[in-house]
């Protein structure tokens, strides 16, 4: 059964640092592009960060840019988003999405074809 399963959640303060984990059970990702999503309540699902199916191209949302970091280790089957200096409005439930690449371009809005289950990420003092 192919499964994308996010980890790395949690409560923290203003500022403060998280890392959160995306990982492939079922497949490989080294030909999959990884997105980076979130949804807060009562607004609509926005992409934060993508990365390519190589790992050397990367776009992020211009809220994000120079606060958060994609990786991708293919070896470990995972991809990673290193988030610094939190603010309260990046709170949401963030999910990662796969699909299988067929290109790189602009932007992270693709077709992708799994998702993972989300993980929570407040910011609040």
């Amino acid at each position: 059964q192919l499964q994308l399963v996010e980890s790395g959640g949690g409560l923290v303060q203003p500022g403060g640092s998280l890392r959160l984990s995306c990982a492939a059970s079922g497949f490989t990702l080294d030909y999959y592009t990884i997105g980076w999503f979130r949804q807060a309540p009562g607004k609509e699902r926005e992409a934060v960060s993508c990365i390519s199916s190589a790992g050397n191209s990367r776009n992020y949302a211009d809220s994000v840019k120079g606060r958060f970091t994609i990786s991708k280790d293919n070896a470990k089957h995972t991809v990673y988003l290193q988030m610094n200096s939190l603010k309260p409005e990046d709170t949401a439930v963030y999910y990662c999405a796969a699909m299988l690449s067929v290109g790189w371009g602009p932007g992270c809005d693709r077709a992708y074809e799994y998702w993972g289950q989300g993980t929570q990420v407040t910011v609040s003092s």
